[in-house]
């Protein structure tokens, strides 16, 4: 890997004249790094041996369509699994079972999927469209943007809330699909294409932004709450000064935590008003993940490196899985773990970083987030399957 998609900001026809030498400079990222695979420094690293910790094995494994990009993240709610593809579909799939529940189709190809509450399902398609379904999924509604979206959406307080390619938030009524609100940030030149989220914790939306901000914002009435930088960009070029929130805000009581790429990973004390507890210096490539003692990021090469949470020590690192183009990260009881782009799914321990055990899950590059549970984690492939990987 490891350098994410560049986007150009929509904001400025001459902006984007400017920098059109720029972007088609940037055209070898899109692969995963800007330098060339033939260079031995940035191949990624080969399969290791290891010492087994872990048994893994496929629990099952289910098709939902076809497709993967960035924008798209399985969501459990409750049993229940929602997700999209590319192709348009969206399903609700049993957790314990790996069966489909409901499948719906969109119509249209789809940018990002799928955000859920266990009521209302929703995507957003290629021509700027939110689609909401019902939990029998059937469609609701459908509304408008104000321009694409690439994040998955995020549905609760009543409300289904997208961020565009423009730097908006917008708030849709989870029920009739009509705006309750829209709260715009100015953007840089150049943004990521690369995984984000958004978080509805406590009534209070939790969302990054690609100057390296963190917001809360009331999500039911889009009131700005809390507003802290994580990093600000540094360098003379607009390449350089690339500074996007990347993964998913965390919030372990009472910190919220994120990571920029270029940038640094921190955390915040909420009971305190927001304020600083502790930041590190980081180029987050994916995300972060964490549980109560430790909050683990991978970097912008892959290199997988656990902090502290009281103070955001390093505690471990770990480079066996160096630019093999790795998926946000997820927490499980037995291990951590780590997709990549070949289609393998690795578990190190959360105690040292040693790896643990593999197992491939075919269907290419893992693109969305893992998404640890109960049963094991969950992982959305490349070719469009949803796959439950148990461990013991």
């Amino acid at each position: 890997m490891s350098l994410p998609t560049i986007r150009k900001s929509p904001s400025s026809a001459m902006r984007a004249l400017r920098l059109s030498a720029l972007a088609l400079s940037l055209t070898a990222l899109a692969g995963c790094s800007m330098f060339s695979s033939k260079d031995p420094r940035f191949e990624p690293t080969p399969l290791t041996e290891y010492t087994p910790g872990v048994a893994a094995k496929i629990s099952w494994s289910t098709s939902i369509g076809s497709g993967a990009d960035s924008g798209f993240a399985p969501q459990l709610t409750g049993s229940s699994v929602y997700a999209a593809t590319v192709s348009g579909q969206v399903s609700k799939v049993d957790l314990d079972t790996g069966r489909v529940q409901w499948s719906a189709n969109a119509g249209k190809k789809l940018t990002a999927g799928a955000g859920s509450d266990g009521v209302v399902t929703a995507v957003a398609s290629v021509d700027g469209n939110v689609i909401a379904f019902d939990d029998s999924g059937k469609e609701l509604w459908r509304s408008r943007s104000s321009s694409a979206v690439n994040v998955p959406p995020v549905v609760g307080a009543g409300v289904v809330v997208v961020r565009t390619s423009d730097y908006r938030l917008q708030a849709f009524d989870a029920s009739t699909g009509d705006l309750r609100w829209s709260l715009q940030r100015p953007g840089p030149a150049l943004s990521l294409k690369t995984s984000m989220q958004m978080r509805i914790v406590d009534g209070l939306l939790l969302a990054g932004m690609p100057n390296g901000r963190l917001m809360a914002i009331d999500a039911a009435q889009g009131h700005l709450v809390w507003e802290g930088s994580i990093s600000v960009s540094r360098g003379a070029t607009d390449l350089e000064r690339i500074n996007d929130v990347v993964g998913a805000p965390l919030v372990i009581d009472p910190l919220l935590c994120g990571a920029t790429y270029q940038g640094r990973v921190a955390c915040f004390d909420v009971s305190q008003g927001g304020r600083l507890v502790w930041d590190r210096e980081f180029s987050a490539g994916t995300g972060i993940a964490a549980d109560q003692h430790m909050l683990y990021a991978a970097n912008s090469r892959d290199q997988i490196e656990a902090f502290a949470m009281t103070d955001g020590q390093t505690i471990w690192t770990q480079n066996a899985l160096r630019n093999r183009g790795l998926a946000p990260l997820a927490v499980l009881p037995q291990a951590l773990a780590a997709g990549d782009q070949e289609g393998y799914v690795h578990f190190l321990s959360r105690l040292d970083g040693t790896l643990l055990g593999r197992v491939s899950v075919g269907g290419g590059a893992i693109v969305s987030p893992l998404i640890g549970t109960s049963r094991g984690v969950l992982v959305q492939t490349g070719n469009g399957n949803l796959v439950l990987v148990g461990i013991n």
